[in-house]
């Protein structure tokens, strides 16, 4: 993880990215269900497990890391939601990637203006990422470091966040990006 740039640096840089990021209540239309939807009848391929060992060859892992880092934190929950489906909830790799579903839905209740929300779900990351380092054993873990991560949870519970955002226009709402180290090679 690294603070705050001004230009966020891209793991899959030829992915085309959604229009806009759906916010729940704020009238954009839903991705999915609604024919307006940016991903509306689009079938996407499951995603291969994640691996602990070769996490920089899992494009919807490093996916999901691009739409958070850029401000689509529902994208971002859904993509990493999908690959915590393929790879197993009740693994190691399952439980970190609970974490960062939680960090996203954190954000989105940044965007939908629920401190409450907010904070809940960057508290329950910060446990989440302390269970699972502690059945990981190590202090990186698909590229991130478990403290850093834990530090990014506890921060987002604590910060003030703006009222309003702009309507289905991706925002970071948080100072700090979720990078991994190394830096894996761009497809």
């Amino acid at each position: 993880m690294i603070e705050t740039e001004r230009e966020t640096p891209r793991l899959l840089p030829s992915a085309e990215l959604p229009r806009y990021t759906f916010v729940p209540g704020s009238g954009t239309p839903h991705p999915v269900r609604d024919p307006r939807g940016h991903s509306h009848n689009k079938k996407f391929p499951p995603p291969m497990a994640l691996d602990p060992e070769s996490w920089a060859e899992n494009r919807s892992y490093l996916w999901a890391i691009d739409l958070f880092n850029l401000g689509y934190y529902w994208e971002a929950h859904e993509e990493w939601e999908r690959l915590w489906r393929a790879t197993g909830a009740d693994t190691t790799v399952g439980r970190y990637l609970k974490g960062l579903i939680k960090l996203a839905a954190a954000g989105m209740k940044v965007r939908e203006n629920s401190l409450h929300g907010v904070r809940r779900h960057a508290a329950s990351a910060g446990e989440v990422f302390a269970d699972a380092a502690a059945e990981a054993s190590t202090d990186v873990y698909c590229g991130l470091e478990f403290v850093k991560l834990q530090y990014a949870a506890d921060r987002a519970a604590q910060l003030v966040y703006k009222a309003t955002y702009p309507v289905g226009k991706p925002v970071r709402v948080f100072p700090f990006l979720v990078q991994p180290n190394p830096l894996p090679l761009s497809y």
